[in-house]
């Protein structure tokens, strides 16, 4: 099956075939650095890692770039609150968004261009637009004239036939239901404090649109994908469209790919309402930063994501199970013969996977593939009816997955300890399996090993017992015991 994406731009799901062969150009709309991002943004950028990991699993070569936007209304407020430079402000939550991303396990992007590291060339971009006829003079800046690219609105449908002439809009975010002209130069105003360029325009600083479409063309030229929330899609990204192929002449961007809102236990994510989030909220809950992950990216990418404490805690259980099944396997050991059902196994779970996932990265549909292969291979090593080798195929094999999904799953497995002792002529093996025993709990293990190899069920039954009232879990396995909490 061909790789299929669903284009915002024309509507309809379309083969995807990047500009250049097996080199895809993917430009991701990163954050405002004015706060600490909330969970309802990392959808966003889960979302087009996903697709990343994807993209390269399906061997392209991707080059990503996400902008950070730090200079913009909001950014100005925050500084000029605080008493603080723009760029002592906006390094502080640049550097928190780099630590979120890193604990979301999120891949580093080629670059992360910031806005105001291309000043200059945001002046050179307008100045063609003015010479072009697209953009002119107004009393409090410099803005783009809608009325000179016919196509505008072909992105989200907005209608431009009623607009008003002259009709203008300074501010970043507006009104979405009216076409305006929008600002591509803003010339300073008091409420600017200290946030201002010396330029040919006079004193003045970039509106929010024109950043992206400068940055996206200086590290990338004109791209194959362009990500988003669906929030985005008017006015930013139609702008965006607007101002970038009336400098190019050209096409800009070939897929646009939009994400669909992210709710909290049923309504929209409201500080009003308590149920406004950031990543470090969830972290500093206790919660497992790859759950939140698997939460995030387990419904499809264009449906809404109702983000709940019992969705948390089942991906919690999720995450874990599947850790747990990558550790077993990783200390898996037998001399049987190799079992051709693994690879069998192995074949059916890759083509479902990305039979879904060359879908519109349909990750719901993928998904069941995954847990089918984990149950079967669970009951093949329980059984003991495979070998080694078959073991480290099938570890190879959720490695590969683990790439796609980026839920760090051989995290136990890195972490885990094993040790050994001699009893009764034989090794006995003792696996941690991420936990801190303390020497009376080891010493309780070997005695009930030493119960059961004198056959003496019942007391080895009564060790297992008490410390499974101390939370800790005794599986017994060949040639030793795994020791996990309960």
């Amino acid at each position: 099956m061909p790789l299929v994406f669903y284009n915002t731009l024309t509507k309809k799901k379309e083969r995807f075939r990047p500009r250049r062969d097996r080199e895809v150009r993917m430009y991701n709309c990163g954050p405002t650095v004015y706060d600490y991002a909330h969970i309802g943004n990392f959808r966003s950028y889960v979302f087009a890692d996903t697709l990343r990991r994807y993209l390269e699993h399906r061997n392209y070569k991707v080059l990503q770039v996400m902008n950070l936007t730090d200079v913009d209304d909001k950014t100005i407020r925050g500084a000029r609150r605080e008493g603080l430079t723009l760029r002592e402000y906006t390094d502080r939550y640049a550097k928190a968004f780099f630590e979120d991303i890193k604990a979301l396990n999120i891949l580093p992007a080629k670059s992360y261009p910031r806005a105001t590291e291309m000043i200059q060339e945001m002046v050179e971009f307008i100045k063609v637009l003015i010479k072009k006829g697209h953009a002119y003079r107004g009393e409090d800046g410099i803005y783009f004239d809608i009325s000179s690219f016919p196509s505008y609105g072909k992105l989200s449908g907005i209608e431009i036939k009623n607009l008003k002439a002259g009709a203008r809009v300074r501010q970043d975010e507006y009104d979405k239901e009216n076409a305006q002209d929008f600002a591509l130069w803003k010339f300073w105003d008091e409420n600017d404090g200290d946030v201002y360029w010396e330029t040919e325009f006079g004193k003045g600083r970039p509106g929010w649109h024109i950043e992206c479409s400068v940055m996206s063309m200086k590290e990338l030229g004109t791209l194959d994908i362009h990500t988003g929330g669906v929030d985005l899609i008017f006015p930013h990204h139609e702008n965006e469209i607007a101002q970038s192929e009336a400098f190019l002449g050209k096409p800009f961007v070939k897929y646009w790919m939009h994400n669909e809102h992210l709710l909290v236990e049923g309504r929209k994510m409201s500080k009003s309402l308590g149920n406004f989030f950031t990543l470090r909220d969830l972290l500093k809950k206790g919660h497992d930063p790859m759950a939140i992950r698997y939460l995030l990216l387990s419904a499809h990418y264009r449906a809404k994501l109702n983000f709940t404490e019992n969705a948390l805690r089942s991906a919690e259980n999720t995450v874990n199970r599947l850790r747990r099944f990558v550790e077993d396997l990783s200390f898996y050991s037998s001399k049987r013969k190799n079992n051709p059902a693994i690879e069998k196994a192995i074949r059916k779970a890759f083509q479902g996977f990305e039979r879904a996932m060359d879908d519109d990265l349909n990750v719901p549909e993928a998904l069941p593939f995954l847990f089918d292969f984990v149950s079967e291979v669970t009951s093949l090593m329980n059984s003991g009816e495979m070998s080694s080798a078959d073991a480290r195929k099938a570890y190879e094999a959720m490695m590969d997955f683990n790439f796609i999904l980026g839920l760090d799953l051989n995290r136990i497995a890195r972490e885990a300890k094993r040790e050994s002792v001699m009893l009764g002529g034989r090794e006995f093996r003792i696996r941690y399996s991420g936990i801190e025993i303390d020497e009376e709990i080891k010493q309780k293990i070997i005695e009930r090993e030493r119960f059961r190899l004198s056959r003496q069920w019942k007391e080895a039954d009564r060790i297992r017992e008490s410390l499974r009232r101390k939370g800790i879990v005794l599986e017994d396995e060949d040639n030793g015991v795994k020791v996990s909490r309960d």
